[in-house]
């Protein structure tokens, strides 16, 4: 059948969506009314990003804790950035974490470089699978590097309030390789994951 006229005269202009729906939005085939979340303007906190605002020393085979202590934001005051320098979502939930870890080592001259640098998240005081990122220098020939950036960023399953996070970094230099830090321009931060 074709369409051969439209009825104008009955049509609705200038209908303002924003005022005149009210109520939950209906899930089709069964499913449920969303009455909060993103759609309803849901907030991922608590959420931080913080930075380092200086350079750091690392000790040469040990993990160090990474002291990100200038705060970008925190929104619920879920990260500690003068003492312990972790992240503690104060509730259950996924959450987004990520960072940016640079490694640098001062003067590295040909063949004595840092040949294993990792940066890897801790989860309650303990190594955690959940997130890390390894650089490995496998070259034998002269070679050698000054920087070194590590990116990771993964979703953590939260199932205790009290649960915390923490960033470390390890480098193991050569023998008489120059001391590795971790350098200004690095982050670390989180959010919650919010509708899932």
């Amino acid at each position: 059948m074709a369409l051969s006229k439209i009825d104008t005269a009955n049509m609705i202009d200038n209908v303002n969506l924003a005022s005149n729906v009210t109520g939950t939005l209906p899930i089709a085939n069964g499913g449920t009314n969303l009455s909060s979340g993103f759609v309803n303007g849901g907030v991922s906190s608590p959420a931080f990003h913080a930075t380092n605002s200086g350079v750091q020393n690392l000790t040469s085979g040990s993990y160090t804790k990474v002291q990100f202590n200038t705060e970008s934001y925190d929104d619920g005051g879920c990260y500690d950035h003068s003492s312990n320098y972790r992240f503690t979502p104060g509730e259950t939930g996924k959450f987004l974490i990520y960072y940016r870890l640079g490694l640098i080592t001062s003067a590295p001259a040909e063949n004595k470089y840092p040949y294993i640098q990792y940066g890897r998240l801790y989860q309650d005081g303990g190594q955690s699978d959940a997130l890390g990122e390894l650089f490995i220098k496998r070259e034998t020939g002269n070679y050698n590097y000054q920087e070194v950036y590590l990116h990771a960023a993964g979703v953590v399953n939260v199932t205790s309030a009290s649960t915390y996070y923490e960033l470390y970094a390890l480098s193991t230099n050569a023998a008489g390789a120059g001391d590795s830090d971790v350098n200004t321009g690095s982050y670390f931060g989180a959010y919650k994951i919010i509708g899932i």
